[in-house]
């Protein structure tokens, strides 16, 4: 909602627009009275809305044109004041003055007007006849009130009718022609029904209904209130109550009542309650709440997070399958903008044998976003109503940001759930067959997936020490000499080679001794396609006296063309080795201790040639052995 408000009044000469900004003030119509009054502000804690006001006078006599089109600018709403006793200042607001502030306004963002007849106190009359048909010509005027400077009359309710055309106008939600909502209307309070509907059966239940009061207006409805307003509905419409809960229809109807009852502001604070502005958008705010990653930290779902993701896929799943149809799936997003997730993500994660997201596959894509781009994981969770169904400050409540990954390193272990593997290789070594191993896909199930369709990330769970933990696999592409910082970031590195194509390991062995040999992160060397002929590599090295020589592990046979499932062992393992990267053999290390175990050498062959006998030199060997063993 708007943080102040800006009321300007304008009209012919003599119609009291001075007189109404100083019997609002004083209270009491003033003797005399100047050409033009100053700008006033009225407090926050003294206008029923809570917001400051400024009001401003403007004088023919006193102001320029060029004065007044500045004001016309600045105002966020007007008022066009005329005397009830005076035709020609009737007149002149449709002649003169709604023509003028339109050629002064952008036509995509109106400023709302309110017509008021002044010097109600000379008349007997009322000139409603008149100024009705002025209000259904022009939809930017709100409303039209009566009053009196001279007995204070309205004076009060003509400066909240004006605040509240700013703070709630109808203009975004309801078409006075139509006598029906606008589309925009429609469509975002449908979004809210959507979230407020919890299990997902079309209706608002009682408890449902409670909760929505509870969230919008901190209160919640008796029994016999909720009983009141579905009556209300089944007067009206005949599908409105089904099942003694409020259905879409029902609802929406009830916001066209609010509105036509001059209630505004109750549809408006349901709307910006869920996250809306003022020209029915989601607000930024709302959307990406602010949320401080430093650097070397990661992005993951918090527990609630979770249980919220859960309560969500059992909302939509209605065949109770664990799984989400392609209709299931376009259900759960109908309240997004537009489709968050498109066939790719069926070849990230896991998916039945109808190429369904499985419970575990829907999670693990939630963690993907969560992790790559926290800020569209907010966005998806802003959609979704998490912060309005947790009753938190803002979704930024369902992220995790992990420590400094060199705290993890120096302490040797880590709170982290998820772990990134990046996979390099030469072009046709494995690697997407590798990714798509880890979701469960043999080589036959593979050859289904389109080109289009194909994804470079793959993620899923895998279980270390008893403990469930996400491994996300990046394919990364194998141009070796443009690896940016992302391709090298990861917690375990996978270098793939075709033990078929005898040019294949070369390229891992460059990418390894450019960005790897003075590397704290874990490598494995991955021989891809193992159920084929091993053929000789055209390196210098063969693939495992290069991991014997760099101190790797050596070489692990890997292949997709099974019958089953491919073996899972090889993913454990790389989850394994990026949770407890220390554990790894040092490779700085293992070159000291090479040269450790060749000065052990020199000194046992030194005492030995000294000491004939065995009892004077075996205790030193024995000590110098014990000294290497604990370095």
């Amino acid at each position: 909602m708007r943080k102040d408000v800006r009321i300007l009044l304008v009209g012919e000469p003599k119609v009291g627009k001075t007189s109404l900004i100083m019997s609002l003030v004083s209270e009491e119509f003033p003797d005399e009275v100047p050409l033009r009054a100053e700008e006033i502000t009225i407090p926050a804690d003294v206008t029923p809305e809570r917001v400051p006001t400024h009001i401003v006078d403007y004088s023919e006599a006193e102001q320029s044109d060029e004065q007044l089109y500045q004001e016309i600018s600045k105002a966020n709403v007007i008022c066009i004041v005329y005397s009830v006793n005076n035709k020609k200042s009737i007149e002149k607001v449709t002649s003169h003055w709604i023509p003028l502030i339109n050629d002064r306004t952008d036509k995509d963002s109106r400023v709302p007007l309110i017509l008021v007849g002044n010097k109600s106190d000379l008349v007997e009359h009322s000139s409603m006849e008149t100024i009705l048909p002025i209000m259904n010509q022009y939809q930017d005027i709100e409303t039209c009130v009566e009053c009196s400077a001279k007995n204070l009359k309205n004076i009060s309710e003509l400066f909240y009718y004006a605040q509240k055309a700013v703070l709630h106008p109808t203009g975004p939600l309801y078409c006075p022609e139509e006598k029906e909502l606008k589309p925009s209307c429609i469509k975002a309070l449908t979004r809210i029904f959507k979230i407020s509907d919890l299990d997902n059966d079309g209706t608002l239940n009682d408890s449902e209904l409670n909760f929505f009061q509870r969230t919008c207006f901190n209160t919640p409805l008796a029994p016999q209130a909720l009983e009141d307003v579905k009556n209300v509905v089944r007067r009206n419409m005949m599908d409105g109550v089904k099942d003694n809960g409020l259905t879409l229809k029902g609802f929406l109807f009830l916001h066209t009542l609010f509105i036509q009852r001059g209630r505004h502001e109750t549809t408006w604070t349901v709307l910006r309650r869920f996250g809306y502005d003022d020209d029915l958008e989601l607000t930024q705010e709302y959307l990406f709440p602010l949320i401080k990653i430093p650097p070397d930290c990661t992005t993951e779902l918090n527990h609630n997070a979770y249980l919220f993701l859960q309560s969500v896929f059992d909302k939509h799943d209605k065949d109770r399958d664990c799984a989400l149809s392609p209709e299931e799936v376009k259900d759960l997003f109908k309240v997004f903008p537009y489709m968050p997730w498109g066939p790719d993500v069926n070849n990230t994660v896991c998916t039945n044998e109808q190429g369904w997201l499985t419970y575990q596959g829907y999670l693990s894509q939630w963690t993907l976003t969560t992790y790559l781009d926290v800020q569209r994981s907010l966005e998806y969770l802003g959609y979704l109503g998490y912060s309005i169904i947790y009753e938190q400050e803002s979704q930024a409540a369902a992220i995790t940001v992990t420590r400094n990954k060199r705290i993890d390193l120096q302490k040797k272990q880590t709170q982290r759930s998820v772990f990134r593997c990046n996979v390099l290789g030469a072009r046709g070594s494995g690697k997407s067959g590798f990714l798509q191993a880890f979701l469960g896909r043999n080589l036959q199930r593979q050859r289904r997936i389109r080109e289009e369709h194909k994804s470079f990330y793959a993620i899923s769970t895998t279980y270390v020490y008893g403990q469930e933990k996400y491994l996300l696999l990046h394919e990364v592409m194998p141009d070796i000499d443009f690896l940016t910082e992302t391709d090298l970031a990861c917690d375990v590195v996978c270098l793939v080679y075709d033990v078929n194509n005898p040019r294949s390991f070369e390229y891992c062995a460059k990418v390894y001794k450019q960005y790897f040999i003075d590397s704290k992160t874990p490598c494995v060397v991955i021989a891809a396609k193992s159920d084929l002929h091993e053929v000789r590599q055209h390196y210098s090295l063969s693939p495992h006296d290069f991991c014997r020589k760099h101190k790797l592990h050596p070489p692990q046979p890997f292949t997709c063309s099974t019958n089953e499932a491919p073996s899972k062992d090889i993913y454990t393992r790389l989850t394994t080795m990026a949770m407890y990267p220390s554990r790894q053999p040092s490779r700085s290390l293992y070159s000291l201790t090479r040269r450790a175990v060749t000065v052990l050498c020199q000194l046992t062959n030194s005492v030995v040639a000294r000491c004939s006998h065995t009892r004077l030199w075996l205790p030193l060997v024995l000590f110098l052995l014990h000294v290497f063993t604990l370095c």
